[in-house]
């Protein structure tokens, strides 16, 4: 069995998006069970912002812990907080703006394959690379998931 600690066995480091993360599970620290995924916090510095990119092959969950920001995907941008999930496909161009002077913004990425530094291609103009498909953001006054079934009444 596989537990990291974040505060012990998580050692913090800067992706090419410029984003401090802190590698919770990955195949890099769990090779025997984690083989094709990846969680990691990651923290926007207030006022900062991660440079716009995108990922050939893995898509991406942003699930915001504290802190408030701008999410842009594509020509698309929506402010995110504290419960919101954003759903990012690959090839999407995206970047998160810390929209606080004081505060910084804290998130849970999960990345499926397993983020690589190798995957991340990084791009000067997020409209000008604009993903057919809007982001998805649920948590706060969303919009209730489409098709699910009742349970019994």
């Amino acid at each position: 069995m596989d537990i990291i600690n974040r505060s012990r066995d998580a050692m913090p480091f800067v992706t090419k998006d410029g984003s401090t993360i802190r590698e919770i599970l990955a195949p890099r620290n769990a090779p025997a069970t984690i083989h094709n995924q990846s969680l990691a916090e990651a923290t926007v510095a207030p006022g900062q912002a991660t440079e716009a990119h995108y990922h050939a092959r893995t898509e991406e969950i942003y699930y915001v812990l504290q802190g408030r920001g701008e999410m842009r995907i594509g020509s698309e941008a929506r402010m995110v907080g504290p419960g919101d999930a954003v759903a990012i496909p690959p090839g999407a161009p995206h970047q998160i703006t810390n929209s606080s002077a004081t505060e910084e913004l804290v998130f849970l990425c999960c990345c499926a394959p397993a983020y690589t530094h190798e995957d991340t291609v990084m791009v000067d103009n997020l409209a000008a690379s604009s993903p057919s498909g809007s982001p998805i953001i649920g948590g706060r006054g969303a919009a209730p998931p489409q098709n699910l079934q009742e349970g019994p009444a």
